[in-house]
């Protein structure tokens, strides 16, 4: 969908020619969203603007759908492509409705059909119409104005977005919140977005490709796993950081490291039915359910052992189950908080599903682990690399 062949951007300063953009090659399929990183002054945002031309180019090609933005006018370019920056930039003499419209106005849309376009967007937004599409910017708190910016961008259901670190400015609780809506409207949409950040941690929540620039060049083009999990040079492993393992679970969700085959027994079922799973599966637990299949309570293999009854009379308290479709983040985190080694899973019906386990997410990340280990020289009594602190148990 956009291809950047060679890009190359020089410019001429009084110190004598300063090149921001040297030759980078990349391309980003057509419904992904690429996230470019990198330090100040490294070229991202100057790679950004030629893709729109607000900024023109030097060399290269830049295609987008096949064609070469150089045949193309450059208002034109524009007007095809949704536009958003951290400072959002609504109109202040204007209504909401009067700024989403405004793209979708010079395209020569009539009243009626930017006002229902408006009222779309504002409830893709999770703004309500009725409360906002006659009010000014200056009666937004941050976080809608910027959501009223994306909407703009999306008025005229342009194929590509450029995204100048669009929520930069916003609160962290306020950010996640919009990251998360604009995720969801991102699956249904699939429009190909350029998105510049400085926050690693973002870009690893939104990209589907990463793009790591340093001094006007492209060091790494990669998946946000590829790039966590193979930094290709020293540069990229300090960039994204010496947690970069920790950061890998926000693209893994429970799903990925599930145990389906845990053993679950009803609350009626007798504690020698739970004993017999137990013992079948190498276990030291049972997850308890009620009739419908949803967890209640957990029984210990030694709590069991010559003892009788039913199993929910001998249930302990269980730990938080976990959705499958939560990311991995959330998961550990919830171990830390509740001291466990596992956590029970449920489906979206709070269903029991399985378990996951520490040793399970060690084993899952264990490339990770391996790298670091080894780009550190620090092998384990076996040869094999050391776990970090916190999962030593799991994986031992």
């Amino acid at each position: 969908m956009i291809t950047l062949d060679n890009l190359t951007k020089i410019f001429n300063t009084s110190m004598g020619p300063v090149t921001a953009a040297d030759r980078v090659c990349m391309e980003v399929a057509e419904g992904e969203v690429c996230v470019l990183l990198g330090p100040s002054g490294c070229g991202k945002t100057t790679t950004l603007k030629m893709v729109n031309r607000l900024i023109e180019k030097t060399s290269g090609k830049i295609l987008v759908g096949g064609r070469d933005t150089d045949t193309i006018d450059a208002v034109e370019l524009r007007r095809t492509m949704g536009y958003v920056i951290q400072q959002i930039g609504l109109f202040p003499n204007m209504t909401v409705e009067e700024n989403i419209g405004v793209v979708p106005r010079m395209l020569g849309w009539d009243s009626q059909r930017i006002r229902k376009r408006a009222v779309e967007l504002l409830e893709m937004m999770a703004l309500s119409p009725a409360v906002f599409l006659r009010r000014y910017p200056r009666e937004l708190s941050g976080g809608q104005q910027q959501r009223v910016g994306v909407a703009r961008a999306l008025a005229a259901d342009p194929p590509v977005l450029i995204m100048d670190e669009p929520f930069g400015a916003i609160d962290p609780i306020n950010r996640e919140v919009i990251q998360d809506e604009f995720l969801k409207m991102q699956q249904t949409l699939r429009k190909t977005i350029l998105f510049v950040s400085h926050d690693i941690d973002e870009a690893v929540k939104m990209a589907d490709k990463i793009a790591i620039f340093r001094g006007g060049k492209l060091e790494q083009f990669d998946s946000p796993d590829n790039v966590l999990a193979h930094p290709a040079n020293s540069f990229i492993a300090d960039f994204v950081g010496g947690d970069r393992t920790l950061k890998r679970l926000r693209l893994l969700k429970v799903r990925d490291v599930l145990n389906a085959d845990s053993p679950s027994v009803r609350a009626d079922e007798s504690l020698d039915i739970a004993v017999r799973r137990m013992h079948e599966h190498d276990q030291g637990h049972i997850v308890v359910t009620d009739q419908d299949g949803r967890p209640t309570g957990c029984v210990l293999l030694a709590d069991a052992v010559g003892r009788h009854g039913a199993a929910g009379d001998h249930a302990r308290a269980l730990p938080s189950p976990v959705r499958l479709d939560a990311d991995l983040r959330g998961a550990v985190s919830s171990m830390f908080t509740h001291d466990a080694e596992w956590l029970p899973c449920v489906d979206e019906a709070g269903i029991f599903r399985g378990q996951i386990t520490q040793r399970g997410i060690t084993h899952r990340l264990g490339d990770t682990y391996r790298a670091a280990a080894h780009a550190a020289a620090v092998p384990a009594d076996d040869g094999r690399p050391v776990a970090p602190q916190h999962f030593r148990g799991a994986a031992e």
